[in-house]
């Protein structure tokens, strides 16, 4: 199973899922995870396997089923999935494959499938593989902290985002794990999906994730868009308290509609 932390009694306020980007671990949370507790709700979050406590595995997997064995685990049948980029991917295949066990979305500049990859992600890619190849995990580590952060972070927050991608490098690299399953999924299917979602993206994010958070607005019949001027790709480390605020009323306002 992998690593997680749980906070708040089971049926206490609302259940919490909290997904984390890949340019991260379950440490970007930091914020939103204290702020969710001390609200009365029972927060989860973990790291996917390959990311912060989580070693890689010798075997198949699929990290939309981590997280459900996960939600299984701790008593959570059904809960609000909030997803930063490939947390936010994951939550929509759960959304798809599990509607049941999703209650709400909340989904802050998340990936989709389908999304064609803009020259300015290849650039990044081809430059990450680069260092990565060459052993300069640091300077990749910085690549990443600086391609993903928006004008608002500050220096302590840069290096922090740096060290999670420097240890997901060296977790993955000791590891040689070729066993992931990216789960694939039909965008269509959330036509169908009747659940409150906050899509959330940023002005200064790669173009591939506006496109994404367009297409998801257009797809989830009860979906809200918030597009921030002021954010990069992670506006939960930039900006930590207007995104709890935010958050926070989001969840009000599912829990006033559903009583």
């Amino acid at each position: 199973m992998i690593t997680y932390d749980t906070a708040g009694a089971p049926g206490a306020g609302q259940n919490i899922v909290l997904l984390h980007s890949t340019v991260c671990d379950r440490r970007m949370w930091d914020a939103q995870w204290r702020a969710l507790a001390e609200a009365g709700h029972h927060v989860l979050r973990g790291d996917f396997r390959g990311f912060g406590d989580t070693p890689c595995t010798g075997e198949p997997y699929n990290d939309a089923d981590d997280v459900l064995a996960l939600m299984d685990a701790v008593g959570m049948d059904r809960a609000v999935l909030v997803g930063a980029s490939y947390g936010g991917r994951t939550a929509l295949e759960i959304a798809v494959r599990a509607p049941g066990r999703v209650a709400a979305l909340v989904l802050l500049c998340a990936g989709l499938p389908g999304v064609p990859e803009s020259p300015e992600l290849t650039a990044f890619e081809e430059r990450e593989v680069e260092l990565v190849e060459r052993g300069d995990l640091v300077e990749a580590s910085f690549l990443v902290a600086r391609t993903f952060l928006g004008p608002e972070a500050d220096e302590a927050t840069l290096k922090a985002v740096a060290a999670m991608q420097e240890q997901a490098y060296e977790i993955q690299l000791a590891g040689a794990d070729d066993n992931w399953g990216d789960g694939d999924f039909d965008p269509g299917v959330l036509l169908d999906l009747e659940v409150p979602a906050l899509v959330v993206s940023g002005a200064h994010d790669l173009p591939d994730f506006h496109e994404a958070a367009d297409r998801q607005t257009a797809l989830l019949p009860l979906a809200h868009r918030e597009h921030l001027p002021w954010a990069g790709h992670l506006p939960g480390l930039e900006r930590p308290e207007e995104i709890t605020a935010l958050l926070t009323g989001f969840l009000a306002e599912t829990a006033r509609r559903a009583g």
